[in-house]
């Protein structure tokens, strides 16, 4: 293996392209400290990958203007709610081109549910590989906490 491909390679665990992460789950509304099934693909591009295990990640985001009382001025909110990473499998090593599937119910945390007004409250979802640099992950989903 060439400098060029070693450096290929660090980028691509660098960016979290060394496995591709997709999630399932129903889409429909759920409530705070409910439960949902989850399943979570990975897929190795091609190289061997060490992982620290398989999580869903659950965020939730309060955001929008209010108006200050003591300005009288908008200003603008970004309160982050709800963060909480959930394992569903444990470290692991991904063979070269390995497929894996992990399912399980996770309970979805505490916390406010899904708003939309002057303000609003969204949650995502995702599953995420850990691995050596930047973790490959399904990238968030919407889903409704109500």
């Amino acid at each position: 293996m060439g400098f060029l491909d070693k450096m290929k390679s660090v980028g691509t665990a660098m960016t979290g392209g060394a496995a591709k992460v997709s999630l399932e789950y129903p889409h429909q509304l759920m409530k705070p400290g409910g439960s949902i099934n989850v399943k979570v693909t990975v897929v190795s591009t091609g190289k061997e990958v060490k992982s620290g295990g398989v999580f869903v990640d659950v965020h939730a985001f309060e955001t929008g203007q209010v108006k200050c009382k003591h300005c009288n001025q908008m200003t603008q909110v970004n309160n982050e709610t709800v963060k909480q990473a959930i394992s569903i499998a444990p470290a692991f090593v991904l063979q070269p081109n390995e497929t894996k599937v992990f399912e399980s119910t996770i309970q979805i945390p505490s916390g406010q549910p899904s708003y939309h007004g002057t303000l609003n409250n969204d949650w995502k979802i995702r599953g995420r590989l850990e691995a050596f640099g930047n973790d490959p992950d399904s990238g968030f989903q919407v889903i409704e906490i109500r």
